[in-house]
C-alpha cells in the first residue's frame, strides 16, 4: 500500500469518526449549562465538515519543533558513527512526520482551500504549498525507505550525509514558509 492510499484511508477513517465523535458530543452538550463557553469553535469550511481548531497552528509549529529535534538527533547519531541510533531515529521521524502530513492535508489544506474557494491568488497560493509538500514529501519518504535499514548495512553511510544535508535545507526552508505564510491563512472566518 502507497503513501497517498494510506493518507486516503487515514483522511476517511478521520471524517467518519470527527462525525461519530461530534453526534455523541453534541447529545452530551445539549443535557449541560448553556452558559458554559464552547471550547470548539463552531466554524466550519465552506462544503465540509472540517471544523476550525484554535489550538491547530500551535500543534503544527510543535510538530516542526520536534521534527527539527529529531533530525538533529539523527545528524548527531550519524556523526558520532552510531547507525543502530541513526535508523532508531530515523524511524521516529518517519512517523512524526506521516502524523504532522496528515494532520496538515485533513485540517490545514481542506479547511483553507474551501475557506479561499472564492479567493483565486489565495487558492492558489493554498494549492501551491501543498503541491510543493507532496513533493517534498516523497523525497523526504524515499530517503527514510532507502536509509532505514544503515544500522545494520554500513555502505549506506557514504551517500546519507548528502543526502540527510538536502533534505534538512528543504524541511527547514519549508517550515519557515509555512509557519510565516501558510499558518497566518488558517482563521475561524473571513
Amino acid at each position: 500500500m502507497n503513501y497517498q492510499m494510506i493518507v486516503i484511508y487515514a483522511y476517511r477513517f478521520i471524517l467518519i469518526t470527527e462525525n461519530t465523535m461530534f453526534k455523541f458530543f453534541k447529545r452530551q452538550s445539549s443535557n449541560t449549562d448553556k452558559t458554559q463557553p464552547r471550547q470548539q469553535s463552531t466554524h466550519m469550511a465552506p462544503g465540509t465538515q472540517i471544523y476550525y481548531i484554535p489550538n491547530l497552528v500551535e500543534n503544527l509549529r510543535k510538530d516542526h519543533k520536534a521534527l527539527l529535534n529529531i533530525f538533529g538527533k539523527i545528524k548527531s547519531s550519524f556523526e558520532a558513527g552510531k547507525f543502530r541510533k541513526v535508523e532508531k531515529n530515523l524511524k521516529t521521524f518517519r512517523r512524526l512526520l506521516t502524523d504532522h502530513l496528515l494532520t496538515e492535508n485533513v485540517r490545514l489544506y481542506i479547511y483553507l482551500s474551501h475557506e479561499f474557494a472564492q479567493d483565486e491568488v489565495t487558492s492558489d497560493l493554498v494549492k501551491e504549498f501543498k503541491s510543493e509538500m507532496n513533493q517534498i514529501s516523497k523525497v523526504v519518504m524515499a530517503f527514510l525507505t532507502k536509509y532505514e535499514t544503515i544500522g545494520v548495512n554500513k555502505g549506506l553511510s557514504e551517500s546519507f550525509n548528502k543526502g540527510l544535508n538536502a533534505i534538512g535545507q528543504a524541511l527547514t526552508e519549508r517550515i519557515q514558509r509555512e509557519e510565516n505564510t501558510l499558518y497566518p491563512l488558517y482563521m475561524p472566518s473571513y
